[in-house]
């Protein structure tokens, strides 16, 4: 228990979460308005960690969610099925003329001085009509799951998912299960159903049950009410803003063993410093740092908290855990879509100080 964490040698699953698909029409380095033709890649926080602790740690995992049975649903579960993540869904028919629908997100890549711009369909959404009792979690949970993982987004979605996760979360803890949750606090999606005052009430209920926290420090700030500098005054790379918050965070959350998140610093649309840290159990970890030629940098944050999830439930020490997650997450930013095409032995060998020499 170096971490903190009391983690479940095994179990039928190594890791489960609960979320929101959706599909992400991406047309690369041509804005939106402008563009012939666009690549469409399957997302969602929590899937996106099921996937890449599936395809590229190769553990066990598991995605509980909405589908929709239509061709859209079918392409998503399709996706699902070949990144070797086992779906348990809650099925949901589309009438044919306004859903429920799978969420789209309209996204182009930018390039150099020109930002990446990114904007959502999320009417009629069937992931926000879920509600406690869609999923049977003692069954679920039955054969055993080492770790549980939810976030901010589907939290966000309706006035029910934030009670699902909530149910989820008892009953990962009664299975033995870490439960850890990415805050991922959205203004644009909470405005649209509460006030902040609502968010700060939901986020406080949620953690309540939390091992291990995902956030930076205007999640921290946003999400969980602590008091802390404004974020855009601090250089990016100075991890003492981050680590002043952890004590409100743990006093608030005395059960909250780890705390953890990712640091960039954009120059431009690909080129990114990039970074990581850690509050675990006590101690401050801080990753090495790189330059990234990002290609698509969409999922960086999900793919950090998959390597960090997989050094943990490995066993590894924190250092060797945070290092994990930063390699990833930064190979991550390499490849099209949100999910990983990377493989073990890549992370790890950049994580152990590798280099972009050729593989031979």
């Amino acid at each position: 228990m170096k971490n903190g964490l009391n983690i479940a040698p095994q179990g039928a699953f190594d890791f489960i979460s609960l979320g929101a698909l959706v599909h992400r029409l991406d047309t690369g380095i041509t804005p939106f308005r402008k563009a012939t033709e666009c690549l469409i890649h399957i997302s969602g926080g929590e899937f996106n960690c099921a996937a890449n602790l599936a395809d590229c740690f190769r553990l066990k995992t598991g995605i509980a969610t909405a589908m929709v049975d239509y061709p859209i649903g079918d392409l998503i579960a399709e996706r699902i099925r070949e990144m070797g993540v086992t779906p348990f869904y809650k099925q949901f028919r589309h009438n044919g003329v306004n859903g429920p629908n799978m969420a789209t997100v309209y996204s182009d890549r930018g390039q150099g001085i020109r930002p990446p711009m990114v904007f959502y369909n999320r009417s009629n959404e069937a992931a926000a009509l879920l509600k406690p009792g869609d999923f049977d979690w003692k069954a679920i949970f039955s054969g055993g799951v080492r770790w549980f993982h939810s976030g901010g987004i589907f939290a966000s979605l309706s006035e029910t998912t934030s009670r699902v996760i909530i149910e989820a979360m008892k009953a990962a803890k009664e299975a033995g299960a870490i439960v850890s949750f990415d805050l991922n606090y959205r203004k644009k999606l909470w405005n649209i159903w509460g006030s902040h005052e609502r968010t700060l009430a939901v986020y406080a209920e949620i953690v309540k049950y939390v091992d291990v926290l995902v956030g930076n420090e205007e999640d921290l700030q946003k999400g969980l009410g602590v008091k802390g500098p404004e974020v855009d005054k601090k250089s990016k790379f100075d991890p003492s803003v981050f680590f002043g918050m952890i004590d409100e965070v743990t006093a608030g959350y005395p059960q909250v063993k780890i705390v953890a998140t990712t640091l960039r610093e954009v120059h431009t649309t690909n080129h990114h410093t990039w970074g990581a840290v850690a509050w675990i159990n006590g101690q401050t970890v801080i990753s090495p740092t790189c330059e990234l030629a990002v290609y698509d940098r969409v999922g960086g944050g999900d793919g950090f908290a998959s390597g960090l999830f997989f050094g943990l439930l490995s066993g590894e020490d924190p250092q060797t855990a945070v290092n994990l997650g930063w390699a990833h997450g930064a190979l991550l930013t390499t490849f099209p879509g949100d999910t990983t095409m990377a493989t073990m032995e890549q992370v790890r060998a950049f994580a152990e100080g590798g280099s972009a020499r050729i593989q031979r």
